[in-house]
C-alpha cells in the first residue's frame, strides 16, 4: 500500500507511465504468479497468479541517510504502484557489509513512511533485504559456472584494471579464463570456504572482452570480503557484486519494471544477459523483470554526494545528518518541510531521460504553496525595538490592557480566532522606524524635512489588528542605534471597531505586546551554499559554505505560540513559514526554524 491517491487529480505523463500503460495493455506480465514471498521459479509457480498489476521497488543500500534525490525515486516508485494497482516494495541492498548499519535501516524506514509510502500490501509484508537472497545468488553463480558462463579469475586488480582496456582499445583475455568449470566450481568454493586471501581471486561473468560496452568486459561478480554483515554475520566470506544482486533481487521479488536512475544505463546489458542466463536454466520465472533509467535529481545550492554530506556532519560544519540546512529527509523535515511539499515538487518537475538542473526555489514553492491553505498565522518581531505610546494612559487608562483578535487562518473561519492584548508598549521590528525615510517607506518615521526642504508630517501607521498611531521621535544610545520608538495613539481607530477605517493609512505593521509577548529562539535557516554548482569542477565546496546559512535571534512572538507541539508550523505574518523545532523547542523554551520565506530571496 501507498499513500492514497486524489482520483481527481489528472498525473502527468511521462515515459515510464507509458510504459507501464503498454504493459498492461499488451499483458505482458499478466500471467505471472507470486508465491507470496520472494523466491525461485519452482516458488512462484507453486503460487497464485499475482494480485498485483506491476510491482516496483525501492532499493536504497543502508550506508547513510536519504536525501532529496532519494525522495524523488520514493515517490515516483511509490507512486507509480499507487496509480497502477501494483505494490512496492522496500529493499535494503545491504551487499556491502563494511559501509552498512541498522541504524541507516531503522532512518530509511522512518523516511519511508514520513513521505506517505507503505511496503505493506493487505497483510503482505514487502519489506526485504538483498542479505537474505545470498544462498541463491551463491546457487545462481555455480549454475554460471557450471554452464560456461563464469570464472575464477586470480589476477591482480592491477592486471584486470590494465587487461580490461579503455573505450578505444579492446580487453586482453586473462590467462584464468579457459579453465575448465570443474576447476572453477573448485577455486569458487574455495573462496566461499576461506581458502584464499582477501583480494587473491573474484569470480567474473564470461560475456566478451572486445564489447564495446565496457561493463560486458568479464565483470566481476563476487569478491572475498572477510567482513562481518549486519543480517548474515559471518556467515560469508564472498559477497556478491552489486551489479550482479540488483537484477537478482529484482527477479526473486517478481519486479516488473525496475526503474534506476541514468548512471546505470550502461549496465543494462549485463542486467538482461545475466536474467537471461538465469531464465534459460529455469533459476527465474519468466518474463523476468526490465530496467528502465531516468534523470536524476539535480538541486542548484545543494550537494548530494554521501561522501561529501558526511564530510559536513563529521568536521562539523553543520550540527548533525537532520541539521535543518542538510538536503537529508531527515534534515527538511526538521526544517520544516512537509510530506505534501515533496510529494508536490516531485511531479512537478516530472521524469525525464536527460539530466537537468532544478532550481532550488521549485522545492521552496511548493512548500509555499502547501502551507499557505493550512498554516496558522501569527505575528512575530525577529528584530525587537519597544515602542512607547506616549498618550496611551491619557485615552485608554493607566496600566489598561485592550484585547485584539485576529483570525487563525484568513481563509479557513472554522479554525476560529486567536487573541492578544496591546497595552502601553508593544514590540515591534527595529526596521520599521526611519528618521529620515528613504522614498516609498511608509511606516514609521516623524515629522522632518526632506532633502528638498520640503516639511513632511509624521507618519500614521495601522498597527495590525489594532490602533492607527502617528509617530513622534525616537531615542537613541551613544553610537547612534535605537533603543526605543514613540508614538501617539490615535482614539477611536481600533480594528473591527464603527469608524476605524476614517484615518487612511498607507502602512500597516505588525507587532507584539511587551505585556503577553512569548520570548523565543528562531533560528533563520538559509540556502548552505553560496554558489548554484557546490563543488563542481576543481572547487572547493568547503570554501563554497554560506556563512549566513544560519543566523539566531532572540525573537518575541504572540501569546497564542506559548504551549503549542513541537513539528508545529506557522506563517509569522510578513516573516515567512516557520516551524517549533522538533529536538529543541519545549514548553519552557520555544525554538522556532524559519521554513522558507514568504517569497523567493534569491531572484536573479
Amino acid at each position: 500500500m501507498t499513500a492514497p491517491a486524489d482520483k481527481d487529480t489528472p498525473k502527468i505523463s511521462n515515459f515510464l507511465r507509458q510504459i507501464i500503460e503498454k504493459d498492461l495493455a499488451e499483458g505482458t506480465y499478466a500471467a505471472r504468479q507470486w508465491g507470496g514471498s520472494p523466491g525461485d521459479a519452482s516458488h512462484h509457480a507453486a503460487g497464485q497468479p499475482d494480485p498485483a498489476k506491476v510491482r516496483l521497488r525501492f532499493p536504497p543500500e543502508p550506508n547513510g541517510y536519504l536525501h532529496v534525490g532519494h525522495a524523488k525515486s520514493i515517490c515516483l516508485n511509490f507512486g507509480l504502484a499507487r496509480d497502477y494497482g501494483g505494490v512496492c516494495h522496500l529493499r535494503f541492498d545491504d551487499t556491502n557489509p563494511e559501509k552498512e548499519d541498522t541504524e541507516y535501516v531503522d532512518s530509511i524506514k522512518d523516511a519511508v513512511q514520513w513521505l506517505g509510502f507503505d511496503w505493506h500490501n493487505g497483510g503482505e509484508n514487502n519489506l526485504y533485504q538483498a542479505s537474505d537472497y545470498f544462498d541463491f545468488m551463491y546457487r545462481a553463480a555455480e549454475y554460471l559456472i557450471e554452464t560456461g558462463n563464469a570464472y575464477v579469475d586470480e589476477q591482480t586488480a592491477e592486471q584486470m584494471r590494465v587487461n580490461r582496456g579503455d573505450f578505444v582499445k579492446p580487453g586482453t583475455n586473462s590467462p584464468f579464463r579457459t579453465r575448465t568449470p570443474a576447476e572453477n566450481l573448485a577455486r569458487f568454493r574455495a573462496m566461499r570456504n576461506g581458502q584464499l586471501a582477501d583480494g587473491a581471486a573474484v569470480l567474473r561473468a564470461k560475456i566478451d572482452m572486445a564489447s564495446p560496452n565496457i561493463n560486458l568486459r568479464d565483470p566481476a561478480i563476487y569478491r572475498i570480503r572477510r567482513a562481518h554483515h549486519h543480517n548474515t554475520g559471518d556467515k560469508w566470506c564472498i559477497y556478491p557484486m552489486y551489479t550482479y544482486a540488483h537484477p537478482i533481487e529484482d527477479a526473486l521479488e517478481q519486479i516488473t519494471h525496475s526503474i534506476c536512475t541514468l548512471e546505470f544505463e550502461d549496465q543494462r546489458p549485463f542486467y538482461d544477459w545475466l536474467l537471461d542466463k538465469l531464465a534459460e536454466g529455469k533459476l527465474i520465472a519468466s518474463p523476468h523483470p526490465r530496467q528502465y533509467e531516468f534523470a536524476r535529481l539535480n538541486l542548484t545550492y545543494v550537494l548530494t554526494s554521501k561522501r561529501k554530506l558526511a564530510q559536513l556532519v563529521n568536521e562539523k560544519r553543520v550540527s548533525g545528518w537532520d541539521d535543518p540546512r542538510m538536503p537529508t529527509i531527515v534534515g527538511l523535515r526538521r526544517r520544516g518541510y512537509t510530506p505534501e511539499a515533496i510529494q508536490l515538487f516531485a511531479e512537478r518537475i516530472g521524469v525525464t531521460k536527460s539530466d537537468s538542473w532544478i532550481d532550488y526555489s521549485t522545492l521552496e514553492g511548493a512548500l509555499r504553496d502547501t502551507l499557505d491553505p493550512i498554516a496558522p498565522r501569527a505575528m512575530a518581531v525577529l528584530d525587537p525595538v519597544k515602542l512607547v505610546l506616549t498618550n496611551w494612559d491619557e485615552v485608554m487608562g493607566a496600566g489598561k490592557l485592550d484585547e485584539c483578535s485576529a483570525p487563525v487562518h484568513p481563509h479557513l473561519p472554522e479554525l476560529g480566532k486567536r487573541s492578544f492584548k496591546i497595552g502601553k508598549e508593544v514590540w515591534i521590528e527595529s526596521t520599521d522606524y526611519e528618521e529620515t525615510p528613504p522614498k516609498g517607506f511608509f511606516r514609521l518615521f516623524p515629522a522632518h524635512t526632506n532633502s528638498s526642504g520640503q516639511a513632511i508630517a509624521a507618519s500614521k501607521v495601522r498597527l495590525k489588528y489594532g490602533h492607527v498611531i502617528e509617530c513622534v521621535g525616537a531615542t537613541k544610545d551613544a553610537n547612534g542605534k535605537v533603543t526605543e520608538v514613540q508614538a501617539k495613539l490615535i482614539p477611536d481607530t481600533k480594528s473591527g471597531t464603527p469608524g476605524s477605517d476614517a484615518i487612511k493609512v498607507k502602512g500597516v505593521i505588525t507587532w507584539v505586546g511587551v505585556n503577553d509577548a512569548v520570548q523565543a529562539e528562531v533560528r533563520l535557516y538559509d540556502r548552505l551554499f553560496t554558489v548554484e554548482h557546490p563543488g563542481a569542477g576543481d572547487s572547493d565546496f568547503l570554501e563554497e559554505l554560506n556563512a549566513d546559512s544560519l543566523k539566531t535571534v532572540t525573537a518575541f512572538v504572540e501569546p497564542s505560540l506559548a504551549d503549542v507541539p513541537t513539528g508545529t508550523r506557522f506563517q509569522f505574518e510578513r516573516h515567512g513559514y516557520f516551524v517549533t523545532d522538533m529536538k529543541d523547542h519545549t514548553a519552557g523554551k520555544a525554538v522556532f526554524n524559519r521554513v522558507t520565506g514568504m517569497k523567493d530571496s534569491w531572484v536573479k
